[in-house]
C-alpha cells in the first residue's frame, strides 16, 4: 500500500524487489500507461468508428492510412491544447469526442467557404467552441463495479405449470 495525495493506493504486482521498484513510481507508470490506452481508444473508437477503415490492398497503403489517422489524432490533440491554453484550463478538461466532432464540422464549413482570408477567424471561433462545454469532473463511484448480465436475444417466456 502506498499513499499519494493523501489517498491510499493498493498495488498488486509481480515485481517483488521494493528497493528497485518503488510503489509511487509504479503507480505513476500505470497512470501514464492508462493515458496511452485512453488515446488508443479515442483513435480506434471515436475517430475510426470501430469500422474496418483500412481499405488499402498493399502494405505501403495500410501504413499510409495508419500514419494519416495518427497525424489527424495528434492535430486534434494540438487544437485541444491550443484551445485550453487560450481558455486557461487543462487540456484534459476538453472532451476529445466533442472536440473531434466540432473540428469535423468546422473543417467542413471552412472547405465550403471560398474566402481563404476567413480561415484564421474560423480557427479562432473553433477553439472558442471547443471550450464552451468543458468536461464535468465525475465524483467517485457510489457502487462497486460489477459484471452486468448479458442481455437476452429473445424475451424470457414463463411457462405455466400444469397441476
Amino acid at each position: 500500500m502506498s499513499t499519494i495525495d493523501s489517498t491510499p493506493h493498493f498495488l498488486l504486482t509481480s515485481l517483488t524487489d521494493r528497493i528497485a521498484f518503488k510503489a509511487a513510481e509504479l503507480i505513476a507508470c500505470y497512470a501514464r500507461r492508462w493515458h496511452i490506452e485512453t488515446s488508443y481508444r479515442e483513435l480506434k473508437q471515436s475517430m475510426m468508428g470501430m469500422a474496418l477503415t483500412l481499405r488499402s490492398q498493399t502494405v505501403d497503403g495500410v501504413m499510409q492510412e495508419i500514419w494519416g489517422a495518427i497525424i489527424a489524432y495528434n492535430l486534434i490533440r494540438l487544437e485541444i491544447a491550443k484551445a485550453a491554453l487560450d481558455a486557461g484550463c487543462a487540456p484534459t478538461d476538453i472532451s476529445f469526442v466533442r472536440a473531434f466532432h466540432t473540428i469535423q464540422y468546422e473543417l467542413l464549413w471552412a472547405a465550403a467557404t471560398r474566402a481563404q482570408g476567413k480561415l484564421p477567424s474560423l480557427l479562432q471561433n473553433m477553439r472558442q467552441r471547443l471550450v464552451t462545454e468543458l468536461t464535468v469532473k465525475r465524483p467517485g463511484r457510489k457502487h462497486d463495479r460489477v459484471v452486468k448480465s448479458k442481455s437476452q436475444r429473445y424475451p424470457f417466456r414463463k411457462t405455466k405449470k400444469i397441476a
